[in-house]
């Protein structure tokens, strides 16, 4: 939403409805038909895919004036990942026939929203790339200075992250196992790169991390 204009935002907002999820609440299910796009107001999102052997990655996460299921609105296929509510979360929600007769109407809506799918379509494919150039652990140490950039909170310890992701998520995160990922953290906390609690994961020492994600 940040891409478009006042006008061009209130338009578009114009033609949802309302939506409340309490935590852990699906917005979007995968593989189901696209009739609807989503725009969060409020609140966090995880996006993740199902495998058919049970494993799940997540793929992203989505927030405040981000759009979800536009892809499979525009390409008229079913939906390629599930959107699940980490907290609650206000959004608003679009049938799919008025989201694309909209973007008939507002040419330069259409545009930004080609550009957003490209942007994420290139932030996909540099995981690919990471995820085959790179060992676990720098992958971790990747994922975990990203989101200290996105969804940390500076206390005094260090950077809190917000998101609330668990171990199983962290390793859907970056491809590996959750066995392999609590393994990590376990190193980390032990070299007081990190610190977990109830609280949640704070990192203490991000110029470490960076060198692991170097390879150092």
């Amino acid at each position: 939403m940040a891409r478009l204009e006042q006008p061009e935002r209130v338009a578009l907002l114009e033609l949802g409805r309302p939506m409340e999820y309490s935590p852990r609440s699906v917005l979007v299910h995968q593989n189901e038909p696209s009739t609807h796009v989503m725009i969060i107001l409020a609140g966090w999102t995880k996006v993740t895919h199902s495998a058919a052997n049970g494993y799940e990655a997540l793929l992203a996460l989505r927030g405040p004036g981000d759009v979800v299921g536009e892809a499979s609105a525009v390409s008229g296929r079913p939906r390629s990942a599930m959107v699940t509510a980490i907290g609650k979360v206000e959004a608003v929600a679009i049938e799919r026939g008025r989201f694309l007769d909209h973007l008939a109407e507002f040419p330069e809506t259409a545009l930004q929203l080609l550009s957003l799918i490209g942007d994420r379509t290139r932030a996909s494919d540099r995981r690919r790339v990471e995820q085959g150039a790179l060992g676990v652990r720098e992958r971790l140490a990747l994922l975990l200075l990203e989101l200290s950039r996105t969804h940390g909170v500076g206390d005094a310890e260090g950077v809190r992250l917000t998101t609330g992701l668990s171990q199983h998520e962290l390793a859907g995160a970056v491809g590996s196992s959750r066995e392999a990922v609590a393994r990590l953290l376990k190193e980390l906390r032990e070299r007081d790169i990190v610190r977990t609690s109830r609280r949640g994961l704070v990192i203490v020492r991000p110029d470490q991390l960076r060198r692991i994600a170097g390879g150092g």
